[in-house]
């Protein structure tokens, strides 16, 4: 009997695992696609500041 519930709490804790393996997957993507849409925000910004400061200094002479 004692073998019996030593597998079924194994089995039960393989699917908790399995689970919160997959939800923490889950979460890796969304912050994997977060950093990623942020990184482009800042690369557009970059740009633009770049493309503003280049004008204004060109505008100088």
């Amino acid at each position: 009997m004692d073998m019996v519930q030593v597998q079924c709490n194994q089995v039960e804790s393989g699917t908790v695992k399995a689970h919160s393996k997959r939800t923490g997957n889950g979460f890796s993507r969304k912050c994997a696609a977060l950093v990623k849409e942020q990184r482009a925000h800042n690369y557009i910004l970059r740009r633009c500041a770049t493309m503003l400061l280049c004008w204004y200094i060109q505008g100088d002479d």
